[in-house]
C-alpha cells in the first residue's frame, strides 16, 4: 500500500521533476495537497525582500499622511479630509493585504478558510474605499474650480465627514456581498489542501466590474472634462489680467492653487488607471484568477497604487513635506505644534 500511494503521489504532483508539497501525506486517495513554490530559495527571498519594503514605505508614507492631516489643525479642510481617508485605506493596504499576499502567494495557507473569507473582505472594501475616496475628491475639485462662490456654503466638514462614512460603508456593503457566497461554502473554491483562492460568481464579477472600475472612472473623466475646461478659460482669464490690482493677484493666486490641486488630481487619476487597468482587463476577458505568478503580479501591481498616492503627495503638496519635517524631526511633540503654519 505504501509502495502504491508513493506512485501516486510521483505521477500527479511530479516529485521527479523537483515539484514537493506541503503536506506529503496528503495525496491521490488520501487529499490533493498544493504544491510548493518552484522557485528557489534565494529567489524567495530577495523577491519577498523586495516585496515587503515595498510594504513599509506603503504604511510608513500613509501614517505620514494621517499624522499631518490629523494634527495640524490648519490641514483641517474638506480635501483634506478626503485625503486622509484615501490615506487610511492605503495605509491598511499595506499593513494588511500586501503582507497577506506575500505570504499567500509564496507559503501554503495554515491560517483556514475564516482568515482566506477574511482576506476577500479586505482585498474587496479596501480596493472599493480607494476609488470612490478618489471618486468624492474629483467632486470636491470640480466643484472648487467650477462654483467657486459656491464652494463655501456646498462644501463643508460635516457634509464631507458624511460623504467619507457613507463612501466606506457602501465598500463594507459591497464586500460583505463579495464574501457572503464564500462564508457559507468556505473552502468550496479551493482545488487542493492548503489554498486560498477568490471564485465569485459571473454576476458579482460583472458588478464589480461596472461599480468598482467602469462606473468610477467614468465618472471621473467627466470630471476632469469638466475641470480642464474651466480651468484653461481661467489660466486664459489670468494671463490678460496678470498685471490687474491687487484684489485680482490674490484671486489668481487663489485660482492657481486650485488648478495645482486639479493636476495633482489628474496624476493620481492616471496612476490609479495604470495600476488596476490590467487586472480589471484580466479578470474582463474572463480568465479565472487563480495563484499563478501572473495573477499574483497584477494584484500586487494594483496595491502598488498605495505606496504611490503619498509620493504623489509629496510632490506636489508643499504643506506634506513641511508637515513630515516637523514630524521627522519630532518637533510634533512641543506644545502648540497643532497650530504650526504648514500651508
Amino acid at each position: 500500500m505504501i509502495a502504491e500511494d508513493r506512485k501516486i503521489l510521483i505521477k500527479e504532483h511530479g516529485e521527479t521533476r523537483g515539484k514537493k508539497l506541503w503536506f506529503p501525506g496528503r495525496n491521490g486517495r488520501l487529499g490533493r495537497s498544493c504544491r510548493k513554490p518552484t522557485l528557489h530559495w534565494s529567489e524567495v527571498v530577495l523577491l519577498n525582500s523586495v516585496l515587503l519594503f515595498i510594504s513599509l514605505i506603503t504604511v510608513v508614507f500613509n501614517l505620514l499622511i494621517i499624522i499631518s492631516v490629523s494634527h495640524f489643525r490648519q490641514l483641517h479642510t474638506p480635501t483634506n479630509i478626503l485625503l486622509l481617508s484615501l490615506g487610511v485605506s492605503d495605509f491598511f493596504v499595506g499593513l494588511l493585504l500586501m503582507p497577506f499576499e506575500i505570504y499567500r502567494f509564496t507559503f501554503c495557507w495554515f491560517l483556514g478558510d475564516a482568515m482566506c473569507v477574511l482576506l476577500c473582505f479586505l482585498i474587496c472594501n479596501l480596493i472599493s474605499a480607494s476609488i470612490w475616496n478618489i471618486v468624492l475628491i474629483s467632486v470636491d475639485r470640480c466643484i472648487a474650480i467650477c462654483y467657486p462662490l459656491h464652494y463655501p456654503t456646498r462644501i463643508s466638514l460635516t457634509r464631507i465627514k458624511y460623504c467619507v462614512c457613507l463612501c466606506w460603508f457602501c465598500a463594507s456593503s459591497c464586500s460583505f456581498v463579495y464574501s457572503n457566497d464564500m462564508m457559507v461554502q468556505s473552502g468550496r473554491s479551493n482545488s487542493c489542501i492548503g489554498e486560498c483562492k477568490f471564485i465569485i460568481s459571473y454576476i458579482l464579477g460583472t458588478f464589480d466590474l461596472i461599480f468598482n472600475f467602469i462606473l468610477p472612472v467614468m465618472i471621473i473623466i467627466v470630471l476632469y472634462l469638466r475641470v480642464f475646461v474651466v480651468a484653461v478659460s481661467q489660466a486664459r482669464s489670468m494671463r490678460s489680467h496678470i498685471t490687474v490690482g491687487t484684489f485680482h493677484s490674490a484671486t489668481s493666486r487663489t485660482k492657481r492653487s486650485e488648478l495645482k490641486a486639479a493636476r495633482t488630481l489628474g496624476v493620481l487619476v492616471v496612476v490609479y488607471l495604470m495600476c488596476y487597468c490590467p487586472y480589471y482587463c484580466y479578470s474582463l476577458v474572463g480568465i479565472s484568477l487563480t495563484n499563478t505568478s501572473y495573477s499574483f503580479s497584477l494584484f500586487f501591481l494594483g496595491y502598488v497604487n498605495s505606496c504611490l498616492n503619498p509620493v504623489i503627495y509629496a510632490l506636489f503638496y508643499p504643506w506634506f513635506r513641511k508637515a513630515v519635517k516637523i514630524i521627522v524631526t519630532l518637533q510634533i511633540l512641543q506644545p502648540g505644534s497643532r497650530e504650526a503654519n504648514i500651508l
